[in-house]
């Protein structure tokens, strides 16, 4: 309703290429994708990389985050075609603009791994992931909790892959971050129902419902707090 508001405003007071609008139009539509309205978070998102089309440069890295919201939302969807077609547009301006381990590498390395997962190309979903870690692993500290949710992304692949011990690893590597540096709980709940699922693969079903169990515990605390905000 904020960021309505703002737009609104902007709307009247501001020429159309205005850089604001863009970030308006950006910010709602990323309200609707976090909510489950995807047809009016790609709204706004066209609204949004329409205006930064006649304002910015045309390898703009600013569109190339407008590229990355579409991919986010339409891998949401289960749109993974148009989701690696956002995700090729993005990495083309990517190339022209940054340095080879510039950490925006990273996340559009996340996104394309995220993506080849959901279409069960695992062995394209490992190798996108890898190239992600590999970058952050050269410009993060070591404790850093992105380079935790980029070991468990590969350890869930590893587990749709049926390498359970690596998964294992790879997931404990996470844990040993998030459970000792302050990481968004979510993330940490994640990882633990990635090792559930691990562990069931493997017929560990008694460690599965431990691990699945803490997982559960911090979504239904955590997500209860933001259901109450």
């Amino acid at each position: 309703e904020y960021y309505e508001k703002s737009l609104k405003i902007y709307e009247i007071s501001l020429p159309p290429t205005h850089p604001n609008l863009a970030t308006s139009y950006n910010n709602i539509g990323a309200v609707y994708n976090s909510i489950g309205e995807y047809s009016k978070a790609l709204e706004y998102y066209e609204k949004d990389i329409a205006s930064k089309k006649i304002s910015l440069p045309a390898n703009h890295p600013d569109l190339a985050g407008s590229y990355l919201c579409f991919a986010a939302c339409y891998e949401r969807m289960g749109d993974y075609t148009a989701a690696l077609k956002a995700l090729q547009n993005a990495y083309k301006i990517e190339q022209k603009t940054f340095e080879e381990d510039n950490q925006a590498f990273a996340s559009t390395f996340s996104w394309f791994g995220r993506v080849y997962r959901g279409l069960k190309e695992c062995s394209k979903a490992l190798s996108y992931f890898e190239k992600c870690l590999e970058i952050l692993e050269m410009t993060l500290p070591e404790k850093h909790p992105n380079l935790a949710i980029a070991y468990s992304n590969i350890g869930d692949v590893l587990r749709l892959m049926g390498d359970y011990e690596r998964a294992l690893a790879f997931h404990q590597k996470a844990l040993n971050i998030q459970e000792n540096v302050k990481c968004n709980p979510l993330d940490c709940a994640t990882t633990y129902m990635n090792l559930g699922e691990t562990y069931r693969g493997m017929k560990d079903y008694t460690t599965a419902l431990t691990y699945y169990q803490k997982g559960l515990k911090i979504r239904e605390e955590k997500l209860e707090k933001l259901i109450v905000i």
